[in-house]
This record gives structure tokens, C-alpha cells and sequence, in this order.
């Protein structure tokens, strides 16, 4: 019996030449991917779309997701502002490692201004083939806590 696919939603509030390329990378990689924002006929405004892709992954309806907006930086602090998303705005392929291995990043943010289609596919393998470090896992879980009211402090 053959594994379940991975889910990993994809927004951006703008559709370009690296959106697509993206998306036919994860295809490719047999990756079951769901569009939102600018992709779809869907609001394109960064803060909905970077809400909505969160709020998928946060609730277990998607594994990852995978965010781009001009900077990256609008996706990655909107998604974090939803509980239970970690949200990494990643340049290049060692720091989507880092961000998936030190942090358990859920939501990989990208710069359509500066990230080329070939650095892209670089960073994508690196955080596909990159999983949690086990000495990390005490501090994976006090961010997580972190996700908890404000006033409730987790030890």
C-alpha cells in the first residue's frame, strides 16, 4: 500500500514565474498541493492568503505550507500570528534546513523579489528532505507553548 501523498498549501499575492514553478516542482515531487490567493481566483491580499494557508496547517489539514509575497517578510508575520504555525522566511537552501531541523517550521515564506526558480528548487529540497533534530525537540516544544493564552506559562 502506498503512502499517503504529502499536503502542502501554496499562496502567493502575486502569480509569476516562480509561483509556477514552485508549484509544478512540488507536483513533480508527487506532492498533493492546494493553491490560494493570487493562484486561485481568490482574495490575493498577503494577510488573507498567508491566514488562510496558516490556518490549514495549523488545523492538520495540510502538512507544510509554502508562502511568497515580494519580500516574504508580510506572509511569514501574518501566518505567525496564527497558533500553531512556524513560519520561516527562508533565502536560501542551508536556512530552510535549519528552520525545518532547530524550529519544526511548518510554513517555508519566500521573497518573490529576490528568490530565483533554480534557488527555489534548492531550498525545496532542502526542506523536503529535512526533519526535526532530536536535541531539539525541549525547544520545539516551549515555542509551541508559546502558542498557549497570554498568561498561561508552560514549564
Amino acid at each position: 500500500m502506498a503512502a499517503p501523498s504529502l499536503r502542502i498549501a501554496v499562496g502567493s499575492d502575486q502569480r509569476t514565474e516562480l509561483t509556477d514553478s514552485l508549484v509544478d516542482g512540488l507536483r513533480r515531487r508527487k506532492i498533493d498541493v492546494e493553491l490560494f490567493g493570487a493562484l486561485t481566483a481568490d482574495d490575493p491580499n498577503w494577510p488573507e492568503v498567508a491566514r488562510k494557508v496558516a490556518e490549514g496547517v495549523a488545523s492538520g489539514r495540510f502538512d507544510q505550507g509554502v508562502l511568497c509575497c515580494w519580500t516574504g517578510t508580510g506572509v511569514a508575520m501574518a501566518a505567525n500570528k496564527v497558533p500553531g504555525a512556524r513560519a520561516a522566511l527562508c533565502a536560501d537552501a542551508e536556512t530552510a534546513r535549519g528552520a525545518r531541523k532547530w524550529n519544526d517550521a511548518n510554513i517555508l515564506c519566500l521573497s518573490l523579489r529576490l528568490t530565483s526558480t533554480a534557488l527555489a528548487d534548492e531550498i525545496i529540497d532542502a526542506w523536503m528532505a529535512t526533519g526535526v533534530d532530536d536535541s531539539e525537540r525541549a525547544n520545539i516544544q516551549r515555542l509551541k507553548a508559546m502558542d498557549a493564552p497570554t498568561g498561561v506559562r508552560v514549564e
